[in-house]
């Protein structure tokens, strides 16, 4: 914190006190409450990037060492994901063609290379046969085992390699999403669920093979941070361990990336854990929706899920969404039916907020009028009747239409007030707002690259700060969408 100026009447009460240093022991300093968000000054304390094809928890297959494969052979796990969002990571250790990807039936969707000759194709195939969506020409791989992945996310199919075969130098060489929607719809579940993970060899030489693993996609990065929380705001902490949601980047645009529970342990931060990830249905198909919260209500035992629509995002407009549920959405996999919110809103909305304050909920949100040629936003706060549910009769009570590239909606009661903080990407800051939407000022804290969300919280006599960056992940291959680091602040 700032240093006080020493007044006059201190310093005279100062001097006479020092006469009796050598006599009286000085009381212990005592911190004094927070009071107000502007209390609190923070700094950075941890920066780090969460990087896994698989996430380690949900990897399916596992083989520890794969037999050699023949010449055009491959082998079907017989396993199979509940959502297009999934990876196949090879060891090759000799050999020409590696192949990897889905199969079932007439149909597949497989990334293949050539370590000698260093092409790379992504290859469709269906009941008109094989087509090759994209090719790509890179360098051959260097002599000894390296790795070779193939990673869906929706629709997007990519090929990565890793010349230094330790896992840790993973590049994206091809990428292609359109070519390949337009054969085959991995978000469909009866197209999905007859697909198996698959690898193995083309060509007229056989591929030795090291450990294949496949499993759900992991994140090349995170974003929009969102407490687990309990409907009266308290942080959803266990066994020393806060869970908040994460956006899980994925390798490319808005429809790539997907949602997942993570938790960050509250002895040490850069311990971080993803412990569940989340799918949802609904027109048929199986989405990524993100940028969300999680609420568990105490009163009826069940889980409070809201997400924004990104998942099929094509700039034709975002909504909120939400569902219930009994299940532990904290752990494992799941896929959740849910529904459009109705919000007091006529335009897009997204980052919803939830908190059941003074007996009624408040829903923060993000409203957007526009999202083309260029995106415009900004936060708003609704409220419902006192004793109604969370999603009964929400009525707007209050906007900030000054500002149109603000979002990252939190609800945080801070000393004996709420507040609705966001992050304001034209000015750099964030601002804090009553819950009649009038702004308050802004919170003394980094303010980092793209639009951070300020995801604040106690923890014993401090308070925290997790968020994030724009730090792209091989943004000439895969466009924007790879972002970001994760971001730990704090302030005593």
């Amino acid at each position: 914190m700032a240093a006080h100026p020493i007044g006059r009447r201190t310093l005279l009460r100062g001097t006479a006190a020092g006469a009796l240093a050598g006599l009286i022991s000085a009381p212990p300093a005592v911190a004094q409450p927070v009071r107000s968000p502007f209390d609190l000054h923070f700094s950075t304390t941890h920066r780090f990037r969460p990087f896994d094809l698989i996430a380690p928890r949900f990897v399916q297959y596992d083989s520890a060492t794969a037999p050699p494969s023949a010449a055009d052979t491959l082998v079907s796990t017989g396993v199979r994901p509940r959502a297009p969002f999934g990876a196949v990571v090879v060891e090759v250790r000799q050999g020409g063609t590696a192949v990897a990807g889905l199969t079932g039936g007439r149909t597949s969707v497989l990334g293949t290379y050539n370590a000698e000759t260093g092409m790379v194709t992504i290859e469709v195939g269906a009941d008109s046969g094989r087509t090759v969506a994209a090719s790509a020409q890179v360098r051959a791989a260097n002599a000894g085992p390296f790795g070779f992945a193939v990673v869906f996310n929706e629709n997007a199919v990519t090929v990565l390699v890793d010349h230094t075969g330790t896992g840790t130098g993973w590049q994206p060489v091809a990428t292609e999403r359109d070519n390949v929607q337009a054969l085959v719809d991995l978000r469909n579940p009866a197209v999905l669920g007859a697909l198996s993970y698959t690898y193995g060899g083309r060509g007229d030489a056989p591929v030795l093979l090291g450990r294949v693993r496949a499993g759900y996609f992991g994140q090349v990065g995170v974003r929009d941070p969102h407490l687990v929380q309990h409907a009266d705001g308290r942080p959803f902490i266990r066994d020393g361990k806060v869970f908040l949601t994460l956006t899980n980047a994925g390798l490319g645009f808005f429809q790539q990336a997907h949602w997942a529970v993570w938790t960050v342990d509250l002895a040490d931060p850069t311990r971080v854990e993803q412990v569940a990830t989340l799918f949802f249905q609904r027109d048929g198909l199986v989405l990524g929706d993100h940028a969300g919260q999680i609420v568990y209500d105490d009163r009826t035992g069940r889980f409070i899920v809201l997400m924004s629509s990104w998942g099929d995002f094509a700039f034709r407009g975002v909504h909120i969404r939400h569902t219930t549920t009994t299940a532990n959405v904290l752990s494992g996999v799941h896929v959740l039916p849910t529904e459009r919110l109705p919000l007091p809103t006529s335009v897009s909305s997204w980052d919803p907020a939830l908190t059941r304050v003074d007996g009624r909920w408040r829903l923060a949100f993000v409203e957007s009028e526009a999202q083309q040629p260029a995106f415009v936003f900004h936060p708003a706060l609704a409220a419902g009747p006192r004793g109604a549910d969370y999603a009964e009769s929400l009525r707007l009570a209050g906007a900030d239409t000054s500002v149109d590239q603000t979002e990252g909606t939190i609800i945080q009661r801070v000393g004996p007030d709420w507040y609705v903080l966001a992050s304001d990407g034209d000015a750099r800051q964030y601002p804090v707002y009553d819950l009649a939407m009038r702004k308050l000022g802004t919170l003394d804290a980094p303010y980092g690259t793209n639009i951070p969300h300020p995801t604040l919280f106690p923890v014993g006599r401090e308070w925290w700060m997790i968020t994030f960056d724009g730090t792209q992940y091989a943004e000439p291959v895969l466009g924007y969408g790879g972002h970001g680091d994760l971001i730990v602040m704090r302030a005593r």
